[in-house]
C-alpha cells in the first residue's frame, strides 16, 4: 500500500486525498440534482415559458423547482459536512458512506422531499433501466430524456463498481483515497460492460420505437438510424478494452491495427452523435440541403421557429457539442485510465459531459415543444435529401 502512495504522481495524490473517487462520483450525482431545478426554472419562466407538465406528461406539482431544489439541498448539506470531516481527518469510510446516503434520501418516506416526484423519478428509472419505454400518453419523452442523461453518467456509474470492488478487497486507496485508483479492479471487461449498459438501454428503446412505428404502418427508419448511433459506442468500448490487454502476443490484432480501429471507432461515434444532435435532436438545418440551410426566413443553419435568444446561443451550442462529443468518446476509452496522472482529467471530462448534456436538454426540450405545437415535425430535417429540399425519408 505504501508503494502505491509513493508511486502516485503528486497531482493525483493530492486529488485523491482532497476528493477521493467516491466523492467525485457523489459530486457529479449531486450536480445533476441541482441542474434539474435550474432547468425547470429557465424553461418554464418568461420569455421561454414552455409547458413542461404537458410535454413530460407530469402533474404540475412535479415540475416545480422548489421541491427539486429542496431535494438537491438535502443531498448537498451532508456532502459538504462529509468533505469537511474528511479534510480534517481522512477516514477510510466517510467517502463511501456518503454514497450510501444518496439512495436512502431518494427512498425516504417523507413528504418534505417531494415524495410523489421522487416516486415518479424512481419508477421512470426502473422502467428505463431495462430499456423499457412508456407510451406517448404515459410520458415517452420523459423516458427518453432520463435514458439519454444516463448515457452521460455512464462512466461515473461504472466507477461505482470500482469503488465497491476496492472496498470489497479491503484497501481502496489506503482507505482514505491517497493511493492509486485501481481501474483494473474487477477484471478486463466489467467496467467496459457497465459503461456500455446505458447505451444498450437507449439502443433497445430505439428498437421499441421502430417496432411501434411499423405497427402504425410507418417505416421506423429514423428510429433504427438512432439505434445505430448508440451502437457506435460499443466498438469504442470493445477496442479500448482489447488495448488494455497486458499480453499483446495473445491478441488477435497488432497494437498498430487496434490503434487504427480505435481511432476509427472514436471518430465514427463522435461525428455521428454530433450530426444527430444537431440535425435530428435539435432540428437545425446545418447539415441539410443548401435551400433549407440558406432559407431567407431563418438564420443560416438554424430553423425558423426558435425559442431562445439571441441566435448566437445556437451556434455556440453547436461548437461546444462538437468539441465535447469528441472528448466524451475519448473518455469511453478505458485503456487510457492506466495513466494515473489522467485521474483529474477524467473527472473534468465527466463534469464537462454532464454540463454538455444539460445544454443538450434545453435545445432538445425546445425542439420537442416546437414539434408538438405543430411548427416542426420529425420529418422537417431529413437524414438524406433525395428529392429536393423538402424530401422526407421517414414518416415517424
Amino acid at each position: 500500500m505504501e508503494s502505491d502512495v509513493q508511486d502516485t504522481p503528486a497531482a493525483e495524490h493530492y486529488l485523491n486525498r482532497l476528493l477521493p473517487l467516491p466523492y467525485r462520483i457523489a459530486t457529479l450525482i449531486v450536480l445533476g440534482f441541482w441542474l434539474y431545478p435550474r432547468t425547470l426554472t429557465l424553461l418554464t419562466s418568461p420569455p421561454t415559458s414552455i409547458d413542461l407538465p404537458s410535454l413530460l406528461r407530469l402533474p404540475a406539482s412535479q415540475t416545480t423547482a422548489r421541491s427539486a431544489t429542496r431535494l438537491a439541498a438535502t443531498l448537498t448539506a451532508p456532502l459538504l459536512l462529509s468533505l469537511a470531516l474528511h479534510a480534517l481527518r481522512p477516514s477510510p469510510w466517510l467517502p463511501t458512506t456518503y454514497l450510501l446516503f444518496i439512495p436512502l434520501a431518494l427512498l425516504a418516506p417523507t413528504a418534505a422531499l417531494s415524495r410523489r416526484g421522487r416516486g415518479r423519478f424512481l419508477s421512470t428509472l426502473r422502467r428505463v433501466s431495462v430499456g423499457g419505454l412508456a407510451g406517448e400518453a404515459e410520458g415517452r419523452f420523459a423516458d427518453v430524456l432520463v435514458a439519454d442523461v444516463w448515457t452521460s453518467y455512464a462512466k461515473p456509474g461504472a466507477d461505482l463498481w470500482v469503488v465497491g470492488c476496492g472496498v470489497f478487497k479491503g484497501g481502496f486507496g489506503g482507505g482514505a483515497g491517497e493511493g492509486r485508483v485501481d481501474r483494473a479492479c474487477g477484471g478486463l471487461w466489467v467496467v467496459p460492460v457497465l459503461v456500455g449498459v446505458p447505451f444498450l438501454i437507449r439502443f433497445r428503446q430505439c428498437i421499441i420505437e421502430a417496432l411501434r412505428a411499423r405497427d402504425h404502418g410507418k417505416t421506423g427508419f429514423q428510429h433504427m438510424a438512432n439505434a445505430l448511433k448508440y451502437a457506435t459506442a460499443f466498438p469504442v468500448l470493445i477496442v479500448s478494452a482489447l488495448k488494455r490487454e497486458s499480453h499483446p502476443d495473445r491478441m488477435w490484432a497488432s497494437e498498430t491495427g487496434l490503434s487504427r480501429l480505435w481511432v476509427l471507432a472514436v471518430f465514427t461515434n463522435s461525428l455521428y452523435s454530433f450530426y444527430w444532435d444537431v440535425t435530428k435532436d435539435w432540428d437545425l438545418t446545418l447539415f441539410c440541403s443548401a435551400a433549407e440551410r440558406n432559407a431567407p426566413d431563418q438564420p443560416w443553419g438554424l430553423r425558423r421557429q426558435r425559442v431562445f435568444q439571441p441566435d448566437v446561443l445556437y451556434y455556440a451550442a453547436i461548437v461546444v457539442d462538437l468539441l465535447l462529443r469528441c472528448t466524451w468518446s475519448l473518455k469511453l476509452s478505458v485503456h487510457l485510465y492506466h495513466l494515473n496522472d489522467l485521474e483529474g482529467g477524467i473527472f473534468i471530462i465527466e463534469l464537462l459531459e454532464i454540463l454538455r448534456r444539460w445544454m443538450w436538454v434545453f435545445l432538445r426540450v425546445e425542439t420537442e415543444w416546437v414539434r408538438q405545437r405543430g411548427a416542426v415535425t420529425l420529418d422537417s430535417v431529413p437524414l438524406i435529401d433525395t428529392n429536393g429540399p423538402h424530401a422526407k425519408i421517414d414518416d415517424d
